[in-house]
């Protein structure tokens, strides 16, 4: 007997899967580098295996920030828990941003110390370890990214720029540690130093885009055309008076008011107003919530007595 499809794949589901598979490899993936680093002299790679220990923290907190934002509306949030997400975006920017703190702070100590002498040239499992990284993380990018965008989630697609961010450090630890083997010892450290400023960038990038989400930004221009054009297209609208969008977390709010004929029974206009409701909500996915106000048309007799009073559609 053929099974039935069950449709597991919810943005929880999705998110949790990829949160597991991912800290399975970085916490195998930071041990290796620690001890290679360790092994092989490398600052550089001990600071790369600090920063992928970071993956693994920052991941736990992308697993509670999905699943507080996942629950319900109740009576304390009765608009949900979507912003959430948006608060452990912004823990996970301040996790970066502590951690390229401490690799910089590293690197320029032991940049210091390497203009007296005192840097031992790093050994060749540094080095593959380096190489090792930068194929692992990249793939942990992309992987995480896809479903990142799959299930529209700032808190995932934050975590998948993280294991970006732990990919080009990767890359900068096996131009150093290569460097430093071909003579140049204080390369090391300085890729440390390298590597906080690219940690400190994704950070405040991640930060800048949780606290748009959590301040009621509107919607791009171009998304903010498209649900114009959508609105228009719905028998019985006449023209759209106003349309306000705010993005709350990874979902977002549509206000509209639109014009109809004034003649039209409250039915029709209940109708028309429905018609928009729930062609914003079919065609936007991330649209959680639309609200319709029907204006009647200007030249629709009595209008002077009726601008006043509308219906709106929740």
């Amino acid at each position: 007997m053929m099974m039935s499809y069950r449709p597991e794949r919810t943005k929880e589901f999705i998110a949790m899967r990829v949160s597991v598979n991912t800290i399975i490899c970085n916490v195998l993936l930071s041990a290796f580098k620690l001890i290679a680093g360790i092994c092989a002299h490398s600052g550089a790679m001990i600071s790369d295996a600090a920063h992928t220990i970071s993956d693994v923290f920052s991941t736990f907190i992308v697993i509670i920030g999905v699943k507080i934002s996942g629950k319900a509306a109740d009576e304390q949030h009765p608009y949900g828990h979507e912003r959430f997400e948006s608060v452990a975006a912004i823990l996970l920017a301040a996790m970066l941003c502590a951690v390229g703190a401490g690799i910089g702070y590293s690197g320029v100590l032991k940049v210091i110390a390497g203009y007296g002498g005192d840097i031992t040239p790093p050994g060749i499992l540094a080095l593959v370890a380096a190489l090792l990284s930068i194929t692992a993380k990249e793939g942990m990018y992309w992987y995480t990214r896809s479903a990142a965008k799959k299930i529209n989630s700032g808190a995932l697609m934050a975590d998948a720029w993280h294991h970006r961010s732990d990919a080009m450090s990767s890359v900068g630890s096996f131009v150093g540690i290569f460097g430093a083997r071909m003579g140049y010892p204080v390369l090391d450290p300085v890729v440390s130093v390298v590597i906080c400023c690219f940690i400190m960038k994704v950070a405040v990038d991640i930060f800048i885009d949780a606290i748009r989400k959590m301040t009621d930004e509107a919607c791009d221009s171009e998304t903010i055309s498209k649900i114009e054009r959508v609105i228009k297209e719905q028998n019985g609208v006449l023209g759209v008076d106003v349309l306000q969008t705010r993005r709350f977390g990874d979902r977002v709010y549509v206000d509209v008011e639109i014009t109809a004929d004034g003649n039209a029974s409250l039915n029709r206009a209940h109708e028309i107003a429905e018609f928009v409701h729930c062609s914003i909500e079919e065609t936007f996915p991330s649209v959680k919530h639309c609200m319709v106000h029907v204006n009647p048309a200007p030249s629709s007799p009595g209008y002077e007595q009726d601008t006043r009073e509308g219906i709106e559609l929740e």
